[in-house]
């Protein structure tokens, strides 16, 4: 495993419940500005073997990013977010002032 995939499974490992991430915070935290692909390639297929919590990585514009029809993953997200007390706006969007959470610097999860 790549010392980018480490920092980026250890950083998702380390968002507290109740606050979210967005793909570009994720992957420049990780060390690699320009990588939020990578961190959807990393949470598409190591989520389940790390135990990732998945859920609460949302775009830069505070929304999900896969559909919310009941039978996909963005409705299940809504819901997993949700629980865990974040608020959605009518827009269907999470107010990243209030919600989004920063590692300290130097901080990976």
């Amino acid at each position: 495993m790549n010392l980018f995939t480490e920092r980026v499974i250890r950083i998702i490992q380390g968002i507290p419940a109740g606050h979210v991430m967005t793909y570009g915070q994720v992957a420049a935290a990780a060390g690699s500005p320009r990588g939020a692909r990578q961190v959807v390639r990393v949470l598409h297929s190591m989520s389940k073997k790390y135990e990732l919590p998945w859920h609460r990585i949302i775009n830069v514009q505070g929304g999900i990013s896969a559909p919310a029809n009941a039978e996909s993953k963005g409705y299940d997200q809504r819901g997993l977010l949700e629980m865990e007390g974040i608020k959605f706006n009518e827009d269907g969007k999470v107010d990243l002032t209030v919600y989004r959470w920063f590692p300290l610097d130097g901080e990976e999860g």
